[in-house]
């Protein structure tokens, strides 16, 4: 499998997404003078050309990518070539209108934005099929050709005739007969019994709640439809003689697609992510979706996009302040990025995104935008010799997956309120202010090498997880879950006693008796070593071998555990506010032997180790002092460092 620097040699790549045919040709010469003086080393082309290329069915137009190509060859700026597949010309969805979606209640979802195609219609698959396969003929041996991207953000539902027709395959796959289907499903419940195949459809908009494991068998095989988009045009762009890697671009923590199995089949693995700046914990989301990122890679991996400045697609888009954009891009860096990029290179006049920033702003060059830009390209340049290639690595795994995430947003259940994301993110944050730095992973996988796994809230886990999580305890790990975990199994059939029966003689929980979620803003008081409020969620539990270490005060749940200890197995009912989830975590990682990377940093201080390289990143709202202690070579100014370091508001200093 090739990989980033197969491509590019030990440095960060920094650059991109380029459209120029979004602009007059005269106008390519001064980008790519600004892109020199940048620091630019890649930009990606041809993300939304597809209409371009392809002006009228069959037809190509190439000559304008044949100039871009050859522009970027004469000035050494690679290009990571996109199949333009995203976004259909119209005249698919007016020539052939069942290529394009159909939402839940049957209505067409038109053309005239983009993602605007079924995953399952063949006349679509074959159109881009035969696009990908005139570009890489064409392109594939072309100098300047760094890697491929295909298609972008694959974020497509379909409920149409044809998807039907798809999703009975699927099932026929996985369940072979319909009477494992029915069984699977429970259809027995309110007289849903299949009796043929065809009787079989979507989840459409019905008359009160649909079935929920149809739902979430509907979850999986769309993520598995796109995935067979993404591996189609893979295979074409990679049959060739010159085998270059190949990515696609996630959209952070997004719920439909499992990106465990889609990494597995990326050479390279990127995310677009985009933090609000008005959010107080902006850098610890832009964190998680670093740590998440980089570990369905398994090494480094790149930010395909992110915002220069304001973006366009929330209530209000406020823009970064001066050097956060150049903070977060370091973040990223130090949580094992390869390649920094942007959404877009020059900002678009015209069109629903004219309003979001650009490495190139309507301001121009002499604009703040482009001078910050130029500084994250030297500073880029100067780290990716020692940087480029290393890893990250800790000692803490915290569990995510997708089906349960699927499972858990079902129509009828205890709470709308419990968020799975807000939960996920709830966890993470405990860790990342503690100064813990955090891998995540599937719950099947090999976690013998990590001291702590921490389980937020993973409603639905199958035999193979649950034996997983057992053995991990019992090999000697530290596991700290958190509410409503293993209360499903993987066909979303509840388990006896409201939890597996493994995970409750792993826990010393003898039978959940009633799941008591919390109204939204009330909370309940906790009594332990520290009282805390318990919110969202909590549970009556009845005990076996566990001790408890907090309890429930006031109304019914009195005197009932809210926190267990089993030995080296911890279970949290509950989503304790964050100081307290900040302490408990904490807590369980220094007994098992997890050490922050800086002992007592200040409020607003973010270290990060990757490979021999200490990052540490300033996101409080002044100035910091930071005591390292022995000497040091920062990388970003060239000095040494034997003494406090001195940050500047959103400063960054790498030491090695």
């Amino acid at each position: 499998m090739p990989s980033l620097h197969d491509a590019t040699g030990p440095r960060v790549l920094f650059g991109g997404d380029y459209n120029p045919e979004q602009w007059p040709e005269e106008t390519w010469a001064d980008d790519v003078r600004l892109m020199k003086r940048a620091g630019v080393t890649s930009v990606t082309v041809g993300v939304f050309s597809w209409a371009r290329i392809e002006p009228r069915p069959g037809e190509r137009d190439f000559g304008w990518l044949d100039r871009i190509m050859d522009l970027m060859h004469r000035h050494g700026i690679g290009v990571v070539l996109a199949t333009p597949t995203a976004s259909p010309p119209a005249w698919m969805g007016s020539l052939h209108p069942e290529t394009l979606p159909r939402a839940e209640d049957g209505s067409v979802v038109w053309y005239g934005s983009r993602q605007h195609f079924c995953p399952s219609s063949p006349v679509y698959r074959r159109y881009a099929a035969a696009i990908t396969r005139d570009l890489a003929a064409r392109y594939g041996d072309h100098p300047a050709l760094l890697m491929w991207h295909v298609n972008n953000e694959y974020c497509t539902f379909c409920w149409c005739d044809g998807t039907a027709r798809h999703f009975r395959r699927w099932l026929r796959d996985r369940y072979t007969t319909v009477d494992a289907l029915n069984e699977a499903w429970g259809t027995a419940f309110w007289s849903q019994r299949y009796d043929t195949w065809e009787e079989v459809i979507p989840p459409r908009k019905a008359q009160y709640l649909r079935n929920p494991a149809c739902t979430l068998d509907f979850r999986r095989f769309t993520s598995d439809a796109l995935l067979e988009c993404y591996t189609a045009e893979r295979d074409i762009v990679t049959a060739g003689a010159r085998r270059l890697p190949v990515t696609t671009n996630f959209m952070p923590f997004w719920i439909g697609q499992d990106a465990w199995t889609w990494a597995a089949q990326e050479d390279v693995v990127s995310v677009d992510v985009y933090p609000d700046p008005a959010d107080p914990h902006a850098a610890q989301y832009g964190a998680m979706i670093q740590d998440m990122t980089r570990s369905q890679a398994r090494g480094p991996w790149m930010v395909m996009e992110q915002a220069a400045g304001a973006v366009n697609f929330r209530r209000v888009n406020v823009p970064k302040p001066r050097g956060l954009g150049r903070l977060w891009s370091l973040q990223a860096v130090a949580r094992g990025a390869d390649a920094v990029c942007h959404f877009q290179w020059r900002q678009s006049r015209q069109g629903a995104e004219k309003f979001h920033s650009a490495m190139l702003s309507h301001a121009g060059e002499h604009g703040r935008t482009y001078r910050e830009i130029t500084r994250i390209g030297a500073d880029l340049a100067r780290l990716g010799p020692r940087v480029a290639g290393t890893t990250v690595t800790s000692d803490v795994a915290l569990l995510h997956d997708w089906n349960s995430w699927w499972a858990d947003e079902q129509e009828g259940r205890p709470s709308a309120d419990v968020h799975y994301p807000t939960v996920v993110r709830a966890w993470h944050r405990a860790l990342w202010e503690a100064g813990v730095t955090t891998d995540f992973a599937h719950p099947e996988h090999d976690l013998a090498r990590y001291r702590v796994v921490v389980v937020p809230h993973l409603y639905l886990l199958g035999d193979t997880a649950v034996d997983n999580l057992v053995a991990y305890v019992h090999g000697g790990g530290t596991l700290v879950s958190g509410f409503l975990t293993g209360a499903a199994d993987e066909d979303d059939r509840i388990r006896p006693g409201g939890m597996d029966e493994r995970l409750r003689d792993l826990f010393g929980i003898r039978v959940v008796h009633e799941w008591w979620p919390l109204p939204a803003g009330e909370g309940l008081t906790c009594d332990g070593p520290r009282p805390f409020r318990a919110t969202l969620w909590a549970e009556e539990l009845e005990t076996s071998t566990a001790r408890t270490v907090a309890t429930y005060r006031g109304g019914e749940l009195t005197g009932m555990p809210a926190v267990l200890r089993n030995g080296r197995a911890w279970y949290v009912s509950t989503l304790p506010e964050p100081a307290a989830l900040r302490e408990l975590l904490a807590r369980a990682a220094d007994e098992a032997g997890v050490r922050p990377v800086l002992e007592n940093p200040p409020p607003g201080l973010e270290a990060v180790r990757r490979g021999d390289l200490l990052f540490l990143l300033n996101h409080a709202d002044g100035p910091l002092t930071v005591t390292v202690p022995g000497r040091h070579h920062e990388l970003l100014t060239g000095g040494l460092v034997d003494g406090p370091v001195h940050l500047e508001r959103h400063g960054v200093a790498v030491l090695a």
